[in-house]
């Protein structure tokens, strides 16, 4: 056979094909999948040659993170003032900061090694459920500095908290009759700001972090943080795509060095549906094997745990107002009807229940003014849908993509503050979407929480919260094969790519992650701590950089 063919031997290879569920050889030609089976059957491919490097090794389909963000590269390169411990793309765990004086602390000591005095010091991941509830305010962050402009993003990314500079310089220190600018107890903005107006605000004076000119640098960070979990295929899934931006991902994909396949959604808010259309249609004739175009996203609503996404009857357990209207409701079924029209497949980001319902009407809508056979559109987050709008969603071909980290993350939150019990139970309900026959994934929203595919699949397994209570466990949990296949070609499906990835398969890329133990066969609590020595994408063997 072709000496360009190399066959692995590996302890195990759990393939997700239900045709070869199990085998111990794979066979590569060309970046793609020749063969799987046993010795007798790969080695002809070969020659008789076997590459042995994996012989103690577990190999699954490269896993698929179909809900993440370029961010996850990008916010690297800010201080990280979040409270769990997180692995950064250099495999180093950077501790997490558990109260006010250690975020302070951490932020000081950016301060000082930052050179230009008037540059603005940014900071992520702060979540104040994590710390007892206590908020950031901008006198907290004049403790770090009067003269040098501070934001810090929430984990959620939906939130910020700003220094007194700040708010004095976009004109927001009294203005807390604009929505989003929260009033402290002096009458003053507390230097908290919800949403997209007033964040938006302040980001036409400091700049925005979030939509900064992405770098080289920040691109190979994102595939340096999917090789260190196994990640061979990456979303991200909410970006303007300008023309630099398009550049860098078409020269950064065409190196055979890099490391993992990207799928990038283009942003409806920072387009006409018109342009949008026009431009996903150019995009797609300018893929390749590692970039793959033709999503547009919508978002909706904002996030539960910021008190943000939109809710049925009865809302917030706890008597806070509704969320907010990302797009407004009127103008939902126009956007969906016109991109469905089109042909392009819309994710939809819906956190509370009352947008999914919405997102519902929008897309049944679309279908019957336009029916298309797989449409494949998918809701994104879709945390409180319940059992009625699971069969819609089955009845409209609609795929669900759920966000099974929240349950550790914020579990303990939705059950006291924002569901209560019983609606606490069915978050993120991957075991309704299973019964109901929903084309389903899980995902991180990455760096909203860490990137670990492994973790997702723990979360979706085991469904216990940071404080070790359990969410629903009797009717919503997975087990471990079910939730392996959610991390592979479930979300290969939800991206359109399970022709191309997400299982082990003759045709298919050769997409591995490679493990060091079998996750089929350690305790389903253990399933997060199973470690991935590496990846291999399109044949080539990266191994997983460890600090």
């Amino acid at each position: 056979m072709s000496a360009e063919t190399v066959a692995y031997s590996a302890r195990k290879i759990v393939t997700m094909n239900p045709s070869r569920p199990l085998a111990t050889h794979v066979a590569v030609r060309d970046g793609r999948i020749v063969a799987v089976g046993n010795a007798a059957e790969i080695a002809p491919f070969a020659g008789g040659a076997i590459d042995d490097r994996f012989r103690d090794k577990v190999l699954l389909p490269g896993f698929v993170e179909g809900h993440s963000h370029i961010m996850e590269g990008m916010m690297w390169s800010l201080p990280y003032v979040g409270a769990f411990d997180r692995r950064s793309p250099e495999g180093k765990v950077v501790s997490g900061v558990r109260d006010i004086d250690a975020i302070v602390a951490r932020l000081q000591e950016a301060e000082s090694r930052i050179g230009d005095p008037d540059a603005t010091l940014f900071a992520w991941g702060f979540d104040p459920l994590h710390i007892g509830g206590r908020m950031l305010t901008r006198r907290d962050l004049d403790r770090v500095s009067t003269t040098r402009p501070i934001m810090v993003i929430h984990a959620s990314f939906h939130i910020s908290n700003v220094n007194t500079l700040v708010l004095e310089r976009a004109e927001l220190l009294h203005a807390i009759e604009i929505s989003g600018v929260v009033a402290g107890e002096d009458g003053l903005a507390s230097g908290e700001l919800q949403g997209i107006a007033a964040r938006f605000r302040v980001f036409r004076v400091l700049g925005n972090p979030l939509s900064s000119a992405i770098t080289m640098h920040d691109v190979d960070r994102y595939a340096a943080s999917a090789c260190v979990q196994g990640v061979t295929t990456i979303t991200d899934l909410h970006n303007d795509l300008t023309d630099p931006t398009i550049e860098l991902y078409a020269a950064a994909t065409h190196s055979p060095e890099f490391g993992v396949r990207l799928v990038p959604a283009l942003a409806s808010a920072s387009h006409t549906p018109e342009q949008a259309i026009s431009k996903i249609a150019t995009l797609r004739e300018n893929g390749n094997d590692r970039l793959h175009y033709g999503i547009v996203k919508l978002v909706v609503d904002g996030s539960i745990q910021g008190f943000t996404a939109r809710l049925r009857w009865p809302g917030y357990h706890n008597g806070a107002p509704n969320g907010l209207w990302y797009i407004a409701p009127e103008d939902l079924p126009r956007l969906v009807d016109l991109y469905h029209k089109a042909g392009i497949q819309l994710h939809i980001h819906t956190n509370g229940d009352e947008a999914t319902e919405l997102a519902l009407d929008a897309i049944e809508k679309a279908l019957a003014a336009t029916p298309r056979a797989d449409h494949r559109h998918t809701l994104q987050h879709c945390q409180m849908a319940d059992a009625a709008q699971f069969r819609r969603m089955k009845a409209l071909g609609v795929c669900v993509n759920l966000f099974a980290n929240h349950l550790f993350y914020w579990g303990d939150s939705h059950h006291d503050l924002t569901m209560g019990p019983e609606r606490a139970g069915r978050l993120d309900a991957t075991g309704t979407a299973l019964r109901s026959g929903v084309p389903f994934a899980i995902h991180s929203d990455a760096p909203v929480t860490p990137l670990s595919p492994l973790f997702t699949a723990w979360c979706a397994v085991n469904r216990v919260s940071s404080s070790g209570r359990k969410l629903g466990t009797e009717t919503e949990a997975l087990g471990v094969e079910q939730a392996l296949a959610a991390i592979t070609i479930g979300a290969a499906y939800t991206l359109k790519l399970d022709h191309l990835i997400g299982s082990i398969e003759c045709g298919k890329f050769a997409d591995f992650a490679v493990l060091d133990d079998d996750p089929l066969a350690v305790a389903p609590a253990g399933l997060k701590d199973v470690p991935v020595w590496g990846t291999v994408v399109g044949g080539h063997v990266r191994k997983a950089p460890r600090a």
